[in-house]
């Protein structure tokens, strides 16, 4: 097994631990485990690509592992009151219909690639989270709190990148004749 898959394992195995510490009261250990699991991610796409070590299991494991670490952490936050179950909904919707679209082009040999929009989402869910899970740390911005600034922009995000997927590859839908 090749290193950006170790690292895709790795991500997975560590979403219990910031999971235990978040829910047990150890919001900076958690968000630490987060933030270097969201590191892993960038290591083992950049690993990948250079070295070309993209496999099978990658394509199919990586932005699993990504959606895994994420989900677990807005559930977190939605069950602590933080985030509105609503945004989780949204989130979640975008993710199940991306994952569906990508389902039926891969059955037909098509391979959808991230978008700048779907790159710039995760971005701001990285940098949402971790200020979320801290309780706004490090604070402000012009008077409005930074990590719902960042989870508006992450939710925009959700949204046009869903929008954008279903767009850009609609000719798959449209093959059945829907």
């Amino acid at each position: 097994m090749n290193l950006p898959n170790k690292l895709t394992i790795l991500r997975i195995l560590l979403v219990p631990f910031m999971m235990i510490f978040y829910m047990n009261g150890a919001p900076i250990i958690a968000t630490i485990i987060f933030l270097v699991s969201s590191f892993t991610d960038m290591l083992d796409g950049y690993y990948a690509r250079k070295y070309g070590l993209i496999t099978n299991f990658g394509k199919i494991m990586d932005p699993l592992a990504d959606k895994i670490l994420v989900i677990t952490a807005f559930v977190l936050l939605v069950e602590q009151g933080i985030v509105a179950g609503w945004i989780l909904t949204v989130i979640l919707a975008r993710e199940f219909i991306v994952s569906g679209l990508r389902m039926v082009a891969a059955a037909e040999g098509i391979v959808i690639a991230a978008g700048i929009s779907g790159k710039i989402k995760t971005v701001t869910q990285m940098i949402a989270i971790p200020l979320l899970m801290l309780n706004n740390w490090p604070g402000y911005l012009f008077n409005v709190r930074l990590d719902m600034i960042f989870l508006w922009i992450c939710l925009v995000m959700t949204v046009i990148s869903g929008v954008e997927y279903v767009y850009k590859n609609r000719k798959v839908f449209l093959r059945d004749g829907c």
